[in-house]
This record gives structure tokens, sequence and C-alpha cells, in this order.
């Protein structure tokens, strides 16, 4: 619709209802049942931040990764002498006796034999050889990662006194349940 023309300032050439009806609100009006259709209110948008982050940071991501327990390899069975090839026992001939959960192989020398106590060592740095020994009669049932766990020990408070004294407390021997777990020939 054009608008009306004006016939001087603040004047309009048609009138109010003129304009009414022509611009066909009357139509509308009554395909509604005799009032204006009214939208449904929303909410308001929600309000712009004062201030915007410099860098964008993106959300961390879960991790879809399930843990699956590592292969062992096939030339590794209980009873083989492996070969370290790293750490503190590099070198040495070590025999196999079983695969943690964590993934790890559970080694010992014997302890007796070439100074190697029971260790966990990944297989990625060791040598199987042929050479086999029977470990028939040894029970690492009750060897597991836990049993290479630190002790945790919950600290006190100390008071003023107590913070300059000097005298540490003596480390105790092996806990109990690892004693009992050294018992076998083949773990000294």
């Amino acid at each position: 619709m054009a608008p009306t023309s004006k016939l001087s300032h603040g004047i309009k050439k048609a009138s109010r209802s003129h304009t009414y009806h022509r611009r066909g609100l009357w139509a509308i009006k009554a395909k509604h049942g005799g009032a204006f259709p009214k939208a449904e209110k929303t909410d308001a948008a929600a309000a712009a931040p004062k201030f915007y982050p410099a860098d964008d940071v993106k959300p961390h991501q879960p991790s879809t990764r399930k843990p699956n327990p590592t292969k062992l390899r096939s030339s590794i069975t209980p009873g083989t002498v492996l070969i370290l090839l790293a750490g503190r026992f590099m070198g040495k001939r070590v025999v196999f006796l079983k695969q943690l959960k964590s993934g790890l192989l559970l080694v010992t020398g014997p302890f007796t034999i070439n100074g190697v106590p029971i260790r966990r060592v990944n297989q990625a740095y060791c040598i199987a050889t042929s050479s086999k020994v029977d470990i028939s009669g040894v029970d690492v049932e009750k060897i597991n990662d836990k049993y290479f766990a630190r002790d945790k020990k919950k600290k006190a408070k100390k008071t003023d006194s107590e913070l300059f004294e000097t005298e540490k407390e003596a480390t105790k021997d092996l806990p109990e349940f690892k004693r009992k777990t050294r018992r076998p020939s083949m773990l000294r």
C-alpha cells in the first residue's frame, strides 16, 4: 500500500478510518474473531557477556578409549629366562613368573643367585631366550600391582616445638603380607 500524501505539514489527505480500511487491518481482525492475533511471548535472548576470552579454549573431550589387557609376547611363557635391556639390572638374566594386570611382567633373579629381586618389567625392555626354568613349585598368586605400591602415611600437623625436631622415625621391616609371599625359594 502506498503511503497517503500530505496536504500540509501534519495533515494527511486520507482520514484515519480511510487509511485503516486501505491497510486491510479489518480483514485480519475479522479473520481472528474480532481481535488482532497475538504472538506467543518468548523469553528474551540472553544478554551478551561484557567481556570475551582472548583465546578460544576448546572443552576437554572425554576419552572413549577402553583399557585392554596387554598382549603377552608369544616367546614369553612362565619360566622363560629373559635378558633385561634397561634399568638398574640391565644385562642380567631373570626368570619370568607371570604377567600382572597392568601388563607388566613379574620377574625375579632369583635374588640369591644374581641379586635381582622380584620386579615388574615392561616386556619392551627384555629379550626372551630359549632357556626355561621349572617354576611349578612357586606360588605367585598373591603378588599383584598392589604389592609394589608404597604405604601411604598420613602426616599429622606438627606444632611449633615439633617442627624443628631432627629425630626421624625408624623405618620398619616389610609388612607382614609381603613377608609371607617371599617364602618360596624361587623368589629368594
